[in-house]
């Protein structure tokens, strides 16, 4: 059985100062995330605030017509649900699990009397806000005017700074959501991506082989997405693969805490 992930492997939990964490963390509940999972859905109430340690969330706008595309994603370098502290109960997108795993998760309450306190969890939570805004713009602009090709390099490396590993399982229907294209698109772009070896697909597992090529092929948004959140967020700066989770530091939460 694996190790149960800690909430300092997400790096925005880590990087709070003792003392905030000794009011927070025993309030933090893990939670699963199965692939696909919904975890908010368009214009219902939020009542957490998730804090992913190995999982990815994709924030998708949905159209009319049933189809969608991401507009950022998440993992352990922040937390989902920022509309519930900026002011609204509720998000104009829904959020859809893209990589299994858990993440802590924190009651309403608690994170508005936190965020109230116009302390260290203010200005971290306002500084990601800002990271995801930049992430969405980028986002844009890469649809709009890059190939297929550049935007699945771009959205492999985003997940990857995300994880601590360089796996994804994902078929291409799912991909091709995320991306807003069509599934042929998304085969043909994984082809060729394997073909220079950057990247081997093989029944819905997608592994990294080739960091620097995939960083080569891509187009220029994910350098700029990639130095903005280096300057917002600069405790990502320490950010590393996870080998040993005994050797990092654990603060214990009670047993009621820690029920899935």
């Amino acid at each position: 059985m694996s190790a149960k992930p800690h909430p300092q492997q997400n790096h925005l939990l880590a990087a709070l100062s003792p003392e905030v964490q000794a009011r927070l963390f025993p309030h933090l509940e893990l939670v699963p995330l199965p692939l696909r999972a919904l975890m908010y859905e368009s214009g219902r109430p939020m009542d957490h605030v998730y804090f992913p340690t190995d999982s990815i969330v994709s924030l998708q706008y949905l159209m009319e017509n049933g189809e969608s595309t991401a507009i950022l994603v998440v993992g352990n370098e922040g937390l989902l649900g920022i509309t519930l502290f900026m002011g609204g109960e509720s998000s104009p997108n829904r959020s859809l699990v893209q990589s299994a795993g858990h993440a802590y998760r924190l009651p309403r309450p608690r994170v508005k009397e936190e965020f109230n306190r116009h302390g260290q969890l203010l200005m971290l939570m306002l500084r990601y806000t800002q990271s995801l805004i930049t992430q969405v713009a980028q986002t844009a602009v890469c649809n709009r005017h890059h190939s297929i090709d550049q935007q699945l390099c771009r959205w492999l490396l985003l997940s990857m700074d995300r994880l601590s590993d360089n796996r994804l399982t994902m078929t291409q229907e799912f991909i091709g959501t995320m991306l807003g294209v069509r599934r042929e698109g998304v085969n043909l772009a994984a082809a060729k991506l394997q073909q220079l070896g950057a990247i081997s697909y093989s029944r819905g597992l997608i592994k990294v082989l080739d960091r620097t090529k995939l960083e080569q092929l891509s187009c220029e948004c994910y350098s700029v997405v990639k130095k903005e959140t280096d300057i917002l967020l600069p405790y990502l700066r320490q950010r590393q693969v996870i080998t040993n989770v005994a050797a990092i530091p654990v603060v214990e939460l009670p047993s009621q805490c820690s029920r899935q």
